[in-house]
């Protein structure tokens, strides 16, 4: 089994841990290099990654309910 490192069309699914934890696990250094927009970036992130994780865990109870 090989997993796609990168691609341009790459849509992670919000339903795949793996596609959850590599998006969580990204240093913030991967979507931006500039140190006057690392700040912002930061803070995008951890609640764009807080949502992941949330999403992941619902999505999750929800097909264990069914």
């Amino acid at each position: 089994m090989s997993e796609t490192l990168f691609s341009s069309t790459y849509q992670p699914d919000p339903r795949r841990a793996l596609d959850v934890l590599a998006f969580v696990l990204t240093p913030v250094e991967a979507f931006a290099a500039d140190p006057e927009e690392l700040e912002a970036v930061t803070e995008l992130l951890a609640a764009a990654k807080s949502e992941a994780i949330e999403r992941w865990q619902n999505l999750r109870s929800q097909t264990a309910a069914n």
